[in-house]
């Protein structure tokens, strides 16, 4: 593998001395991008474009080309477990991820596949070892996953859900068949992402997209403890190098505490949670990734400066931050917008440091 030319991402969530703070954004390859409208429409569907290597390596590879990230991401679904299990993942327009089947019984949870990370979403793998090749050490690539929680939602949903009735009456009614599907999420998940970095990944995040949905105990035990058995399972190093995980769990905010005892390395936060005291609660036992409201990109480019400044600001000197949107971009954004954030991370955060 070829050296590494930055890594500033690598190095700011491990919490070593950076010269800057680095940025890459959720989504960051996505539908604001007209080459990657282009390179969809070639690919006939969402699905055929993330199962296609050199059209996700390209797509991945877009936003890079464009603005100087610290990061790549694969470009991937996260739904893609669920349906390496079994249950038929499509897309309707405007309706977003469906499922053909649903696991609602012990029935459907026994007629799952087994699956084998490398051999039966291999079409990743490739993509990973494609991006790796491409990237040539420009910057780090970040694999993900969803966490076992948020697949659990869409599978026993059949989709996504506003009020989770279904898959919250499983875990609060039925936890006996809620824990073991969990269970074998976990373990799909760890085998999933380690296959990433044994393909070339450098960094994990782990999206627990609908952790935020439960109870604060519910959360602790239906998502936090299942994103602890996946990280405790993933290697460590690879290439010589630490792997760190970063964990996001959108609405989790009131949680940073103990998902700060998670194991990741980083927790990413969304906008809603306060960044200054964020730190101050976290102290110095990960990093924190965010956390700038994606529609903040709608404003002016001067907005969009100050807000970068004031974010800069509340976390303050020192290593440990990895600027990113408090969750993805939207796909009506001007990309020239993204311009203007990433150009300001990269003037305004080199004040805080100067030691470095």
């Amino acid at each position: 593998m070829s050296e590494l030319k930055n890594d500033r991402f690598l190095r700011a969530l491990l919490r070593q001395p950076v010269d800057r703070t680095p940025v890459w954004m959720m989504r960051q390859a996505g539908r604001y991008l007209p080459e990657y409208r282009a390179t969809r429409e070639q690919a006939g569907s969402f699905l055929d474009l993330c199962k296609n290597a050199e059209l996700a390596c390209e797509v991945t590879l877009q936003p890079l080309r464009r603005y100087p990230m610290d990061a790549a991401i694969l470009f991937s679904d996260i739904l893609t477990v669920p349906d390496a299990l079994g249950l038929g993942l499509y897309f309707e327009e405007g309706e977003g991820p469906r499922f053909k089947k649903t696991v609602r019984s012990e029935e459907d949870l026994a007629g799952l596949n087994s699956i084998k990370a490398e051999d039966d979403l291999g079409y990743v793998m490739n993509a990973v070892r494609t991006i790796r090749r491409e990237l040539n050490g420009q910057v780090p690539l970040i694999g993900f996953s969803g966490s076992p929680w948020t697949l659990a939602t869409y599978m026993v949903e059949g989709g996504s859900s506003k009020d989770f009735a279904n898959v919250k009456g499983m875990a609060y009614d039925r936890p006996e068949l809620m824990h073991a599907l969990l269970s074998l999420l976990a373990d799909a998940v760890a085998d999933y992402l380690t296959a990433q970095v044994e393909a070339g990944a450098q960094a994990l995040q782990v999206f627990d997209t609908w952790g935020g949905s439960l109870s604060a105990t519910g959360y602790k035990e239906y998502s936090l403890k299942y994103m602890q058995r996946v990280i405790s399972r993933l290697p460590a190093e690879a290439d010589g190098r630490k792997v760190p995980v970063i964990v996001f769990t959108k609405g989790g905010g009131q949680w940073l505490e103990a998902i700060a005892e998670c194991g990741a390395q980083a927790v990413g936060l969304d906008w809603t949670t306060d960044i200054h005291s964020a730190r101050q609660r976290v102290g110095e036992k990960v990093a924190l990734q965010g956390n700038m409201d994606p529609a903040m990109l709608f404003a002016s480019p001067e907005r969009i400066r100050s807000e970068v400044e004031a974010i800069l600001a509340g976390f303050g000197h020192g290593s440990g931050h990895v600027f990113n949107l408090g969750h993805g971009i939207t796909p009506g954004v001007d990309p020239d917008h993204v311009t203007a954030f990433v150009d300001a991370v990269q003037e305004l955060s080199p004040q805080y440091h100067a030691d470095a």
